[in-house]
């Protein structure tokens, strides 16, 4: 079930005693979006959370959130696309909490067009956003992990990575598909130094995304005619959002995973297995 922010955080949960790092822990807006709602989701199940954003404000109100229910959270400002800045953000988790435990790499976002529509500029700020961003997270989260003997790395991709939904955006869909089998080869890489790297796959969910960016790009700023064309792919009846992300980022960063490695858990309400 979608758990609320009145939930309150057990310290003997299915993350105590570990620290996550999460980037994009913010929002563009109210509401349940995949990185606030991973961030408040693993604060409940005892996790101390390090949550970053490039906009500070942004993690204001996932800070009350967590503290509200009683858990540990200490944000940060990072520009994931930046080697220097994402370094720095995560020595900062290791000062403060002692150890990196779950690294999960939230940031993304999508960009429209296909290779004749899109200038150079676009594409390349779609690769640094959506994959180096997850490449840098690795990058230096890894040696943390590998001096402490284990860790869990969840990273989000998008059904936009696996299959077409609904409009062209070919760098987000590449950018996505790279995230994938990023994942994949750095799960078989560093198994025996007991690293597990997953991916969870989100579909068309109502986040605050839909609201702040989406609709303008899509459906003339039509929010309920842009809801109502995404719920027609969805074979379920009704729409996720940013919880149902969470509820499967923690599983697979539990110890409940500990043999799941190198595999991706697609969160669409069956929207990717549709033959329309």
């Amino acid at each position: 079930m979608p758990f609320d922010a009145t939930t309150p955080c057990n310290p003997h949960g299915r993350l105590a005693g570990k620290t996550a790092f999460v980037t994009g822990a913010g929002s563009v807006g109210a509401g349940w979006g995949n990185g606030r709602a991973i961030a408040v989701r693993f604060a409940q199940e005892g996790a101390r959370v390090f949550g970053v954003d490039r906009d500070p404000a942004r993690l204001q109100e996932t800070a009350e959130l967590i503290r509200g229910c009683g858990g540990t959270f200490i944000a940060g400002a990072c520009d994931v696309t930046q080697g220097s800045s994402v370094a720095d953000a995560i020595a900062r988790c290791v000062d403060a909490l002692g150890r990196l435990d779950v690294l999960v790499n939230n940031v993304g976002g999508s960009a429209k067009g296909g290779p004749v529509e899109m200038s150079e500029e676009v594409w390349d700020a779609q690769v640094d956003y959506n994959l180096k961003s997850v490449f840098l997270t690795c990058k230096h989260a890894l040696p943390h992990m590998l001096a402490q003997g284990g860790g869990a790395i969840v990273n989000l991709s998008s059904t936009s990575g696996i299959r077409w939904t609904g409009s062209a955006q070919v760098a987000y869909a590449a950018t996505k598909a790279g995230v994938i089998q990023l994942s994949r080869v750095l799960a078989v890489q560093y198994a025996k130094q007991g690293i597990r790297v997953n991916t969870v796959v989100p579909g068309q969910l109502h986040t605050p995304m839909v609201e702040a960016r989406l609709a303008g790009q899509r459906a003339g700023g039509d929010v309920q005619a842009l809801l109502q064309e995404r719920q027609s792919r969805i074979p379920l009846p009704f729409m996720g959002d940013g919880r149902d992300t969470a509820n499967a980022a923690l599983y697979l960063a539990s110890d409940e995973a500990r043999f799941v490695t190198g595999t991706e858990i697609i969160v669409d309400g069956g929207m990717s297995v549709r033959c329309d």
